[in-house]
């Protein structure tokens, strides 16, 4: 598409709802899953000191996957 001004630029040809709704789900959804990742991340060290300082695994409470 052309566009001849900025303002048809974000009114995109009448779609805009549509087109900047999925951006800003797709860029929710991305910090959504930075912080679970960051989550994740600070439980495993923090069970990998408790391992190391301890020298046993304890299983968390609040974690209900398993590890094999």
């Amino acid at each position: 598409m052309n566009w001849n001004s900025w303002s048809e630029f974000f009114h995109m040809g009448g779609y805009a709802l549509y087109v900047w709704g999925s951006y800003a789900v797709t860029a929710a959804l991305i910090a959504g899953e930075i912080l679970l990742l960051r989550a994740r991340r600070n439980n495993a060290l923090k069970l990998a000191r408790r391992t190391v300082k301890y020298g046993k695994v304890e299983k968390d409470e609040g974690n209900n996957e398993s590890t094999t």
